[in-house]
């Protein structure tokens, strides 16, 4: 893993898959700058404390994030079993503004890498939509469209993790090309964290009696962690815009 000497923000780097993230990538060398609305309760070189809801908060925050970066994990978000316009706001527009905002401050060979969902394979049922919301150029045109686009509330998660695939892979090469940023998204499925409870309320009983059929159990953090940080290396220089499943085959079944 060549993580030695590189800076990496890592956002919901407080809890869960973040957390793991971060220790891993400290005990390959790297700088870690994270970035949480919760305080951490690790060792960091650095923590900024932002709202990932409120453009505003993360505009002001910029100024204590790093002017050079290696590497963007976007890990923080909220369940679905929160009101559908804060999932929105924190799960792909605070994402995207944060790394719009970063993407200049890139060295050569960076990389973003954004966590997305297995619940958000069917992203093509959608296509149409999530290129319009991709369309919009800032973070209250967002917003506004999705006012007058608005997303049901039992299915807000799944809708944004679909959506922030198909940012990320829309954006993936032009950033790749004109700044040097690879970007590429992970999709775990279940995974042990402080938040799997939200999600088997979210999901509801029948559907998760019938993925516990085609799962030979949820995810421990640190492996999907592992994944994130391979990305974030230079072993993976030449990865840009794909969604890699990290879900133990759950995916796979539904084929």
């Amino acid at each position: 893993m060549m993580l030695a000497n590189k800076t990496i923000v890592i956002t919901g780097v407080s809890s869960g898959i973040g957390a793991d993230v971060a220790r891993l990538a400290r005990f390959h060398g790297a700088r870690i700058i994270g970035v949480d609305r919760n305080e951490p309760s690790m060792t960091l070189d650095s923590f900024v404390q932002i709202d990932l809801s409120d453009p505003t908060a993360i505009d002001a925050a910029l100024d204590a994030l790093p002017e050079k970066i290696d590497a963007l994990c976007n890990i923080a978000g909220v369940p679905g079993t929160v009101d559908a316009e804060l999932v929105g706001r924190v799960n792909y527009l605070g994402l995207r503004h944060l790394s719009e905002a970063l993407t200049p401050r890139f060295n050569q060979g960076g990389s973003i890498v954004n966590v997305a969902s297995v619940l958000g394979i069917e992203w093509p049922e959608r296509i149409e939509k999530h290129k319009a919301l991709a369309d919009t150029s800032y973070f209250e045109e967002g917003v506004n469209w999705l006012k007058s686009n608005p997303v049901p509330q039992e299915t807000c998660y799944q809708y944004f993790k679909e959506a922030l695939i198909v940012w990320s892979t829309q954006q993936a090469f032009t950033w790749f090309r004109d700044h040097g940023v690879r970007m590429n998204c992970v999709a775990p499925g279940p995974v042990f964290t402080p938040i799997l409870g939200d999600f088997v309320t979210m999901l509801g009983e029948e559907r998760i009696e019938k993925d516990a059929a085609r799962m030979i159990r949820p995810a421990y953090s640190d492996e999907v962690a592992d994944v994130i940080a391979f990305l974030c290396s230079d072993a993976a220089r030449w990865v840009c815009g794909v969604n890699i499943p990290v879900d133990g085959g759950l995916a796979s079944t539904y084929i």
